[in-house]
């Protein structure tokens, strides 16, 4: 039988009203509880580092968990970590960049409904989540909700209230969940020893660019932060309202050293920032990142990660290649 290590961090899936509103009190043996069935293919061991609202997590918590799961590798199988769902798809990407090339499953999972109530989705969510984790075939990080099997690098959550709450950008599902067993549509990678990194550079700020957005922003940006993730309109741009006020903007910004990365706001299909002179224009004034098809969750936890040990073009080398199909 497979040993997987339990890791139960709060969310909503382990939380009771205390009369002013959900937050999170049940324990990780209560939680297990829900699932007695595990036992039959698997031996479960429980840790509780923290019990919080995921939207209370931060980077020092995916470094906990990392650690955890580092010191424990070489003894379990598997790990299954439940979590909130506001920011799991936070701590998915995280999790792909701290643990890199992990042959072992690392799976995430939580609810829109918390454990306690009867109308829940949090029993079938863990014991889809055990079964995969305990199946031959799986490996990495990955989100399991709602029968579906997600990589770490390509979830988002797409909605608050529904069961189907997260949903695989860009990028097919690993495998969809049928009767407690993961039917796969991509397979995994090829044995190999996992990396594992212990540190994190949370220095990083998301811009979101509206209309008439004032150029002024970046004098505070550039004080305040070492990297900068801009969400732009359409595929890819910046504005200019006659003055390239911001653009100026941009250039001192880089000239400081500090790293750019242009994204999209819309949800799927990505950036390209040659399409347009608006675009072009920016690969001009300096080294600016272009993250194409991935995640604003990916993007921030891979700046977070290369901003902790790496500089220049390194950056930029590293930023372009995949990790856990990040970007292609």
């Amino acid at each position: 039988m497979k040993k997987i290590l339990m890791i139960a961090t709060g969310g909503t899936i382990a939380s009771k009203n205390n009369g002013e509103g959900f937050t999170p009190a049940l324990t990780s043996q209560e939680l297990l509880a829900c699932v007695p069935e595990i036992a039959e293919f698997c031996r479960v061991t429980t840790v509780q580092p923290f019990n919080l609202d995921s939207t209370n997590l931060c980077p020092a918590h995916w470094l906990e968990l990392e650690r955890i799961i580092e010191e424990n590798y070489a003894a379990y199988d598997g790990f299954v970590l439940t979590h909130g769902t506001d920011t799991m798809a936070y701590t998915a990407a995280a999790l792909s960049y701290l643990v890199q090339h992990s042959p072992k499953p690392i799976v995430l999972t939580g609810s829109q409904k918390s454990a306690y109530l009867r109308d829940s989705d949090a029993r079938r969510n863990l014991a889809d989540a055990f079964a995969f984790c305990a199946d031959d075939n799986a490996f990495g990080v990955h989100i399991v909700f709602d029968g579906n099997v997600i990589l770490g690098t390509r979830a988002k959550k797409t909605r608050t209230r529904s069961f189907n709450a997260f949903s695989s950008v860009d990028y097919p599902n690993t495998a969809i969940m049928r009767d407690g067993k993961p039917f796969y549509y991509v397979r995994g990678q090829e044995k190999q020893e996992p990396t594992f990194y212990r540190a994190l550079n949370d220095s990083v700020f998301v811009l979101k660019m509206i209309p008439g957005m004032r150029a002024d922003i970046f004098d505070w940006l550039e004080k305040n932060c070492q990297g900068l993730i801009v969400e732009s309109f359409g595929t890819g741009g910046l504005p200019d309202y006659g003055d390239s006020a911001l653009l100026h903007g941009l250039e001192r910004f880089l000239a400081a050293g500090k790293t750019v990365v242009f994204t999209t706001q819309v949800e799927r299909e990505g950036s390209s920032l040659t399409t347009y002179e608006v675009g072009r224009k920016l690969l001009k004034c300096g080294r600016v990142l272009e993250a194409h098809c991935m995640t604003l969750e990916s993007i921030a936890a891979k700046l977070m990660w290369l901003l902790a040990f790496a500089k220049g073009e390194d950056i930029e080398k590293l930023f372009y290649t995949p990790v856990g199909t990040d970007i292609f």
